[in-house]
């Protein structure tokens, strides 16, 4: 880490619940509603390892994991099972319910590649799903509490292909360790508590759910109550022995149907057993853009995750970033109006890119990014009015609206090494906290649908990222796996909505140009902008950042930034693990 820079810029400590701010566009108003609150900052310090690795959001998903591991599996069986447990340990923000996209690289065949997983439309899904009778968007809650929310879950299906291509062990041997903790018990935590208890009055309105989250009297399970789940145990314990398809068909998939089309009778859903019969995965190529000597690769279409890093950075890559404090404001106006620029592409461009043609090679073009960067070569911030989509070379003409789409993934991200040089990166999601607030099977059913934009047109242009049946909501997961000379160097993500991309570029660039290593890029104060408007991290150093923004043009809100970062560094002589201090994970190595 380069001198002093620890010192002048470390974590404050906060405890503290969600600022609201004022908006300044529809979009930033529905990204002011935070996926997941706060619920406090603990020291956290990097671990060291020489053969194996996992970090992740839970104590327990990781112990999962890594006991996987001790046991002599690879980073796909260990992925398998960190996930099932987060589904029971952290419900609200990931599960067998929702969708997820994987980073992979395969050490055998010296590959790197992706895996998409994300939730589909409906097949009798329309585009004017999220709008009223008079064709104006949805209340965002209105939309998500009940089935109308729901796409077909992606994320099992994910497990078993992947493992099925790539893992070791016996299946059912990495189910179990979920399907004993779901039926022994684990204490509810501090923060699952918080969490219960800020979103009691949503979670009550649907029996299954208020029966496994709430007392009698509606209250919440407090923090310490041992919280079973027998119905999970149940669901995973047919997973087990029938594999992915006792999810998507039979008995569990008639549940889900249920809950989606009756569990809410004012907002039902259209998810059908055929939906859920014909859901597949995909393999993708990985989104690479160079910077500084390194390839930063993750998650392309579906996701805005991959592109919109990419394009930040490589906005960056003309500038001296090694040079310039992370203490000094007029580095973050570089980064600020770096990511305006990169997020009016995405609101532009970016879709599921099977429905819609994307100019993917024009976005990451080196010439389009010179010329991007050189808006940003000024001393004060880029007005609104300079702040546009801009034209990157297209392999075909296509005219599109720009997006008002509204994201608040509850998500979670974990990274994993094993001993063979196989690496995970994996982001995963039900979208809002408890996602649509739905529970069957004991797991919480996603609301990813609301992920597309609530707007079909926009002056008799369609918007790129609209409901459409089959299709697949734009993400800002941002899975990554940086490589040096061809071999991975660091895998990276977090959750956080569409403040993720920032969370994860902020990391990088701490990293790489500011010489810090994994957990003190993790702990760095958070400062994104996205839209306009700077956010600052509430009681950090960042804080101390409003005045000068302010002079410089920007609006700035003081508030929580929940991220959800874990990280792992390859060196040539082991592995360097770090969790985010904004959450209750932990990294676990030998």
């Amino acid at each position: 880490m380069k001198n002093g820079l620890k010192s002048r810029f470390t974590l404050g400590l906060t405890l503290a619940l969600l600022l609201a701010a004022t908006p300044l566009s529809a979009q930033e108003a529905a990204d002011n509603v935070a996926p997941e609150i706060a619920t406090g900052i603990s020291a956290r310090q990097a671990v060291n390892a020489s053969t194996h690795m996992v970090a992740a959001a839970n104590p327990l998903a990781t112990k999962a994991g890594h006991d996987v591991l001790a046991a002599g599996g690879n980073a796909i069986d260990a992925m398998v099972a960190v996930q099932l447990v987060l589904g029971l340990v952290e419900p609200q923000s990931s599960g067998i319910g929702g969708g997820a996209f994987l980073v992979y690289f395969d050490s055998d065949a010296n590959a790197l590649t992706t895996y998409d997983g994300r939730e589909t439309a409906p097949m009798a899904a329309t585009p004017t799903l999220f709008q009223t009778d008079d064709g104006e968007p949805m209340k965002f809650f209105a939309a998500v509490v009940g089935g109308r929310s729901v796409g077909t879950p992606g994320t099992l299906k994910l497990l078993y292909e992947t493992h099925a291509a790539h893992g070791s062990l016996d299946w059912a041997a990495l189910v179990q360790p979920a399907i004993d903790l779901a039926r022994s018990g684990f204490e509810v935590s501090d923060r699952l508590f918080m969490m219960l208890s800020r979103d009691a009055e949503r979670l009550g309105l649907h029996e299954e759910t208020a029966a496994h989250f709430l007392r009698q009297d509606g209250a919440p399970h407090p923090a310490g109550h041992v919280l079973t789940n027998l119905a999970y145990a149940e669901t995973l314990e047919m997973i087990a022995e029938q594999g992915a398809e006792a999810f998507y068909s039979g008995p569990v998939a008639q549940k889900i149907v249920d809950a989606v089309q009756n569990g809410n009778p004012s907002n039902p859903g259209l998810l059908s057993l055929e939906d859920l019969a014909n859901y597949r995965i995909k393999e993708r190529p990985p989104v690479c853009l160079p910077y500084r000597g390194y390839d930063v690769c993750g998650m392309g279409p579906p996701s805005s995750g991959a592109l919109t890093v990419g394009q930040i950075l490589g906005m960056l890559e003309p500038y001296d970033m090694a040079s310039r404090s992370p203490g000094n404001p007029d580095t973050w106006r570089l980064i600020g109006d770096a990511s305006r620029l990169a997020f009016a592409d995405r609101g532009r461009y970016m879709a599921d890119i099977d429905f819609v043609p994307m100019p993917v090679e024009g976005l990451l073009d080196r010439a389009y990014l010179d010329a991007r960067s050189r808006l940003i070569d000024t001393d004060k911030a880029l007005a609104p009015d300079e702040v546009r989509p801009g034209e990157p070379a297209w392999d075909h003409a296509m005219l599109l609206a720009d997006d008002e789409s509204l994201e608040f993934p509850s998500t979670s991200h974990f990274s994993i090494v094993d001993a063979d040089g196989n690496v995970v990166s994996m982001t995963t999601t039900i979208e809002n906290g408890f996602g649509s607030r739905l529970m069957t099977g004991g797991f919480l059913l996603n609301n990813e649908l609301t992920d597309f934009s609530f707007r079909s047109h926009r002056d008799g242009v369609p918007i790129a990222n609209r409901v459409e049946p089959g299709k697949r909501p734009r993400s800002s997961m941002s899975p990554t796996i940086i490589m040096k000379d061809g071999k991975p160097y660091m895998a990276i993500g977090s959750p956080g909505g569409s403040r993720i991309i920032g969370f994860v570029t902020k990391a990088i660039i701490a990293h790489l140009d500011w010489g810090m290593d994994v957990q003190d890029a993790i702990n760095m104060p958070h400062l994104v902008n996205r839209f306009g408007t700077y956010d600052l991290e509430k009681g950090t150093e960042a804080e101390k950042l409003a005045p000068p923004l302010e002079t410089m043009g920007y609006k700035v809100t003081i508030r929580d930034l929940n991220s959800g970062l874990h990280a792992i560094h390859i060196d040539g002589g082991g592995l360097l693990g770090g969790a985010d201090p904004r959450r209750e994970g932990l990294v676990m190595g030998d």
